[in-house]
């Protein structure tokens, strides 16, 4: 999976020490505090990378590797609980050929050639917990922890609906069983609508909501909750009364726990790979969330025989589900309006968990995308997270579709303003030619220019800029700056009726001033920060460093601009033809220039005033940064490895001389480890720069 064949001792070694706190770091935030900032399949790709790297370098393997723990400490809120038996994590699998190589690798253990039973059950997106019985009465609960320590939850558990405190029939003296704690879509989406509108935690999925709810010192917010369980293996038992996986799950039934009602018996491989393709097909139906399969040897005495690894059993696996993706059923094509006038497909989704997030929408990028998968209202699609982030479409069920879906026809006018729309012979967008005077295009070219990296205004958020554009507060860039004057209390010469903003609803006079005061601050800006706030196609915060770095003040660039210097903008090193020819029109349509020279009125912009470092590590050096940054914001890192001299690519190539890997760095990480580009830290970068 990993091509490690080239590294070196001493990369590896730095490699392990970043891989175990990394690890960690995930492990606090998704077993401690149920807010995980990685999704399953970058978490699991970091531990399939560090057991390559030990495989390799078994010298280096570390005392605090990954490999050698199981979830992470508990919380000191809680009360410790030591697990008599253990709690162990099972090996991951992903594909059809690692369940052969599975079942092989048992055959082989056990020196058979004949077929072996296996137990197939869904593995529950939850939490774990294990519940100790003596004598039939329920006396503690325990989360993993990390497998040998786990936090006491005995009064949550007990506040769940319908979990058993008294256990009748042969028990015996011990019973220890062990299983996941979940919530259904339908409660994790009626707790988000409950939360929101009481203004609390909105969860990012039922795994966090349900973790977050049985987790809680107060066991009354747990009741509140509308939780369920099911039971799926033990812990410690004074006597075992069953000999197979099977046995014990009848025999946990009867004693009045749930298991899940697709548990399979399966007595070849092909039944287990018929298991998989059923849930992995159907799991989108069901009420809760499930990341993949577990298959267990069922035969006990094998489970002896085969027994254990470091931290995992020989005779159990999680076959998970390809982590990014999933099928459900699309309701409706929408078209969005952008503020360069694209017009841009979205799906409109029945719910689904997707790598760890609720998704309701998805991409569909443009109409040739539409055409070329023949993506129709009414399909069941299979959606996926592009880089970790966007949801896209990336298939259809044509087998499923019913006979009367028609096919989806793009409109050729704009759904917001009714103008009509235009494809350029060498685009794949469509775009509406309306303009500023269309809504849609009006709304989000306030939304940028209001944002971080442009004028930076605290207090117009999308919603409040939606309000006002509707409300007719804000129109153009130029308005947000007349709305104190404009709020002031009308006298008796003026014609003007105040905007009252201390009366409208959710507002007050801290608020407004809180605004006002916003606004007032950003009336100074820098000439990076100009550029890019002006909304000019394909010009981003690279682009806009690079022209104020050439240009040095606003007056100049424009004047240049409006002459149509078309050369000299392409002289800059970073800016190609389409670029150049996007900023020449931007200047030399007549409403931009109102809406500039307006501005001009109310702002002032510096001179650029970024001088270069030449003593810089980072001069004339190609950057490229992946994955989530610490101590700094994406653009803040960007620009200042530009005011270091550096330029700053979007993608990894040869050319590339470093790469700065932040947190859950993914595909960019990879292609420099095989290209053999110098990766940095974060704090390397800062070192740099300093």
């Amino acid at each position: 999976m990993f091509d490690i064949r080239h590294i070196s001792e001493s990369d590896a070694k730095k490699e392990l020490e970043f891989l175990a706190k990394e690890i960690e770091k995930a492990d606090i935030a998704y077993y401690q505090n149920d807010e995980p900032y990685i999704d399953d399949a970058k978490y699991d790709e970091l531990r399939h990378r560090n057991n390559a790297l030990e495989a390799k370098f078994p010298h280096l393997i570390r005392e605090d590797s990954p490999s050698k723990r199981i979830g992470a400490k508990v919380k000191s809120e809680f009360k410790k609980v030591e697990l008599q038996v253990p709690m162990l994590s099972l090996a991951d699998i992903f594909s059809i050929d690692d369940v052969h190589d599975f079942i092989l690798g048992v055959k082989r253990f056990l020196n058979t050639s004949d077929d072996i039973e296996f137990t197939s059950e869904p593995k529950m997106d939850g939490l774990s917990f294990s519940a100790r019985y003596e004598k039939g009465v329920f006396v503690k609960g325990s989360t993993r922890g990390d497998g040998k320590i786990g936090e006491d939850i005995t009064q949550n558990l007990k506040a769940i609906k319908g979990f058993p405190l008294f256990l009748t029939g042969e028990v015996g003296e011990v019973l220890e069983v062990r299983g996941e704690v979940f919530m259904s879509k339908k409660d994790f989406f009626d707790l988000n609508a409950k939360n929101e509108q009481e203004n609390k935690k909105i969860f990012a999925n039922p795994r966090n909501a349900a973790a977050g709810s049985l987790r809680q010192l107060d066991a009354r917010i747990t009741e509140q909750r509308n939780l369920s369980f099911i039971v799926y293996t033990w812990g410690e038992v004074s006597q075992v009364l069953w000999n197979t996986q099977k046995e014990f799950l009848d025999y946990v039934k009867k004693l009045g726990f749930p298991v899940n009602p697709y548990n399979t018996l399966c007595k070849n491989e092909d039944e287990l790979i018929k298991s998989f393709n059923y849930l992995m097909e159907n799991r989108a139906n069901l009420d809760y969330d499930i990341d993949g399969i577990v298959y267990k040897v069922n035969d006990l005495e094998l489970q002896k025989r085969l027994g254990f690894l470091t931290r995992t059993p020989r005779w159990a696996v999680a076959h998970k589900f390809p982590p990014e993706q999933a099928i459900t059923r699309l309701n409706d094509i929408r078209i969005q309006v952008g503020r360069t006038g694209a017009l841009t497909p979205v799906a409109d989704l029945e719910p689904i968990n997707v790598g760890g997030v609720i998704v309701k929408h998805a991409t569909l990028h443009n109409e040739d995308e539409i055409k070329r998968k023949d993506v129709r209202v009414g399909d069941f699609v299979i959606i996926q997270r592009a880089g970790d982030v966007i949801p896209q479409v990336i298939g259809v069920l044509k087998e499923k579709r019913a006979d009367d879906i028609k096919e989806f026809v793009f409109p050729n006018i704009c759904p917001q303003c009714g103008a009509h729309t235009i494809r350029e012979e060498d685009e794949a967008v469509r775009r509406c030619t309306g303009g500023l005077s269309c809504p849609a295009q009006a709304i989000e070219m306030l939304k940028h220019f209001v944002s971080r990296d442009a004028f930076n205004i605290e207090g117009l958020g999308d919603k409040v800029i939606e309000d006002f554009y509707n409300d007719g507060i804000i129109k153009t860039p130029y308005d947000i700056f007349t709305i104190e004057e404009r709020n002031k209390p009308q006298d008796l010469f003026s014609t003007i009726p105040s905007l009252n903003l201390e009366n409208r609803d959710g507002w007050g006079t801290k608020s407004v001033i809180k605004l006002i005061e916003a606004i007032n601050k950003s009336k100074r800006i820098s000439l990076q920060k100009f550029i890019y706030a002006l909304g000019i196609r394909q010009v981003g915060i690279a682009t806009a460093y690079l022209i104020a770095k050439h240009y040095i003040s606003f007056e100049n660039f424009m004047k240049c601009m409006r002459e149509k210097d078309i050369q000299l903008l392409i002289s800059i090193d970073g800016i190609g033809s389409a670029i150049a020819k996007d900023i020449v029109e931007f200047f030399n349509e007549e409403h931009n220039v109102v809406v500039i020279n307006n501005l001009l009125k109310v702002v002032k912009v510096d001179d650029f005033e970024g001088v270069i470092n030449n003593n810089s590590l980072l001069l004339d050096k190609t950057i490229v940064f992946t994955g989530t940054l610490v101590t700094l914001t994406r653009s803040e890192a960007k620009s200042k490895a530009l005011s270091n001299g550096a330029k700053v690519a979007g993608s990894v190539s040869l050319n590339t001389d470093f790469v700065v890997a932040g947190e859950s760095a993914g595909s960019k990480l990879k292609k420099a480890q095989e290209l053999g580009i110098k990766i940095i830290s974060e704090d390397e970068f800062t070192q740099m720069i300093s």
